[in-house]
């Protein structure tokens, strides 16, 4: 156990200067001692309850006999939380760049620990006991995430639709796009070894910041554990900074937007082979289900659906290859086999058999019509062929642009 006087370095660090510089409230600190466990918070005007969580962690210190320390990130707080903050012993970050993402990593980055907890100022998360959260990280988990559902959900902590809709929904699709194995995806509190976090390269500003952090880690094949945890009511008299729709939509258009399989890739490949099984159906002639039949009509609408399946495939690739490439996504192995059986002149080969395969059809079409003297044709009878000669050369064109769109994002690669 160490004395209450080294149970956080930020007690014995002097005050920590105003302004916008992190490095230099950072460089301020010098605890006698080295800190393994900081608690980071993202502040803007917490007042209330910024002090009830700034004890509340120190508590855990002192229970646990860790040496720690408060970081508060603040966001630009006007109702004195800094103030606060410093005369509680915590180490203040002040961040100009609005946004709770922005926040937490400027604080994260100003840690001294090399565990971090982050968590929220409004005194709902309990900063009282941590123990859950340290025995994982010492035990070797990279990222420990809190779990409310499977700890305690007090009466009136969190709105219906966030408890039985929201929260489940987003962290199942955390479960399916990336094998993520946690059951609350969105927990407020969690904690990390503060290294291996900032490997990750973490860039968003809003709340899907929190989103980031687990798709990120679990990319990275970080070791990713679960603790139960306590969610009490917000402490605070005004309303959450958290936007129900607007920071739920953020959330999900992170997910999907690291995940071009179900963005594009799956949606397409349905499309696609809906459109086609329907051309083909009516490519002989009209089909009656029922009282109902189907004909060119129907046959043109199931080809712009190939079309669009065939532009939403090659975007999906593209895009697959492309954050690869950057880094912001695994290397695909099944990706690399067809990128090295598909080169930029074997696409085009395809792609101008198709182009020249739909022009067959427009000259065969026409052929028949000048057969005719060239004079008005029955719309319905006449249209099936130059559908398809259209189905042809949009799916050509778009073999060719994504061929060479592919041969861009691997230069230097091959």
């Amino acid at each position: 156990m160490t004395s209450p006087s080294a149970t956080t370095s930020a007690s014995s660090a002097p005050s920590a200067p105003t302004g916008n510089s992190v490095a230099a409230d950072a460089e301020s600190r010098t605890p006698p001692v080295a800190v393994e466990f900081s608690v980071v918070l993202p502040c803007l005007n917490e007042a209330e309850t910024l002090a009830t969580c700034i004890r509340k962690a120190r508590q855990s210190f002192a229970a646990l006999g860790v040496v720690g320390e408060v970081v508060v990130a603040d966001n630009g707080s006007t109702d004195g939380s800094q103030d606060i903050a410093r005369a509680e012993g915590a180490v203040v970050v002040d961040v100009p760049r609005r946004g709770y993402g922005a926040a937490l990593l400027a604080g994260i980055t100003a840690a001294g620990g090399e565990y971090v907890l982050m968590a929220d100022a409004d005194d709902s998360y309990a900063l009282d006991d941590l123990g859950g959260f340290l025995r994982e990280l010492r035990g070797g988990a990279d990222l420990v995430m809190g779990n409310r559902f499977r700890g305690r959900i007090e009466p009136g902590a969190m709105p219906f639709l966030h408890r039985y809709v929201g929260n489940p929904a987003l962290s199942m699709l955390g479960r399916l796009f990336f094998h993520i194995p946690v059951g609350d995806f969105h927990c407020g509190i969690r904690a990390f070894r503060r290294d291996q976090v900032l490997a990750l390269g973490l860039v968003t500003s809003g709340m899907e910041f929190a989103s980031e952090m687990v798709v990120r880690a679990s990319l990275a094949e970080l070791r990713i554990r679960e603790v139960p945890t306590v969610l009490r009511p917000d402490g605070r008299s005004r309303a959450p900074h958290l936007r129900t729709w607007r920071d739920g939509w953020r959330h999900l258009r992170f997910l999907l937007a690291f995940s071009p399989r179900w963005l594009l890739l799956y949606p397409s490949m349905v499309i696609q082979g809906v459109g086609l099984a329907g051309m083909l159906w009516l490519l002989l002639g009209p089909r009656a289900v029922g009282p109902v039949v189907f004909d060119v009509h129907s046959m043109l609408g199931f080809a712009t659906m190939f079309v669009l399946g065939v532009q939403g495939l090659g975007l999906a690739v593209i895009a697959r290859s492309y954050a690869a490439h950057l880094g912001l996504l695994g290397q695909s192995r099944r990706l690399d086999q067809l990128l090295v059986r598909v080169s930029l002149e074997r696409g085009l080969v395809l792609g101008g058999l198709l182009l020249v395969a739909g022009a067959g059809c427009f000259v065969v079409a026409f052929t028949s019509w000048g057969a005719t003297g060239f004079g008005p044709l029955d719309a319905v009878s006449s249209m099936r062929l130059p559908i398809v000669g259209s189905v042809l050369a949009a799916a050509g064109s778009s073999i060719i642009t994504v061929s060479f769109t592919l041969s861009l994002t691997q230069i230097g690669e091959r």
